[in-house]
């Protein structure tokens, strides 16, 4: 179940959700450090992530699931969230450079529309950044925080359902090792915990990033399989026809 958008803001305005927002922001930037005359969608709720881009990106849209709820954002100019069911995109075929999925995936009772309807829009060289939390870590067991809502994931798990609907698997991370503690003391250690942690606990970060990409030929559904039937030749030599002569007396 979806999470309000107000708990979600709540969140993210809070010191948890600061030291969250720049942690994920600095991957995200990473892999993607500019969107310039880029298409930029995000999905679920992105607007903590999307705010960086707003000024260089050709076009920026947040997309609340229906469950979750909206509010105007941004602030201080016209509006670009929209209000939606994850399997019914109001987007075109074809036409969104990246797509940013958080808080989403976790959460989704359509799995595999929701990943159909993200393959659909995106463009054929499309790429997409998926981030849920680590069924290992420790954020997934914060029922305070969004992390610890819903279904959270293994990386082999993400790269089966991305491979499954179509998309190509690009590179991954596991990132948030600071500990789900609403300590200030331990958040300003958040820097130096980032840069030990993974080599002492690795794999156990508190959220998966993985980037995926839209590939028109990365493989076929089972149903579209080809099958190649052979059938067993017939014999084109004639029956012999019965002698239907009368015999003749004698």
């Amino acid at each position: 179940m979806y999470r309000t958008i107000y708990d979600l803001k709540d969140f993210y305005n809070s010191p948890s959700g600061e030291l969250v927002k720049k942690v994920l922001q600095s991957q995200i930037k990473q892999w993607w450090p500019s969107a310039k005359n880029l298409r930029l969608v995000g999905i679920g709720f992105t607007q903590p992530y999307l705010s960086s881009y707003l000024n260089e990106a050709e076009r920026v849209i947040s997309i609340s699931p229906a469950g979750q709820g909206i509010y105007p954002w941004p602030t201080a100019d016209h509006n670009l969230n929209a209000l939606a069911e994850e399997s019914e995109l109001p987007l075109e075929t074809n036409s969104v450079d990246r797509v940013l999925l958080i808080h989403s995936l976790e959460n989704a009772e359509l799995l595999k529309s929701n990943l159909q309807e993200i393959w659909r829009v995106l463009k054929s060289n499309g790429r997409l950044i998926v981030i849920t939390p680590n069924r290992r870590g420790l954020w997934a067991r914060a029922e305070w925080s969004p992390f610890g809502q819903g279904t959270p994931y293994s990386r082999d798990q993400l790269r089966y359902y991305l491979r499954e609907n179509l998309f190509v698997y690009e590179r991954s991370t596991c990132t948030l090792y600071t500990p789900p503690f609403r300590w200030s003391v331990l958040q300003k250690f958040c820097d130096s915990m980032e840069k030990i942690l993974p080599w002492i606990l690795p794999g156990m970060g508190g959220v998966h990033i993985v980037e995926a990409s839209k590939q028109i030929y990365s493989g076929l559904p089972s149903s579209a399989e080809s099958r190649v039937i052979v059938r067993g030749r017939q014999s084109m030599l004639p029956e012999p026809v019965p002698d239907m002569r009368i015999p003749h007396k004698k």
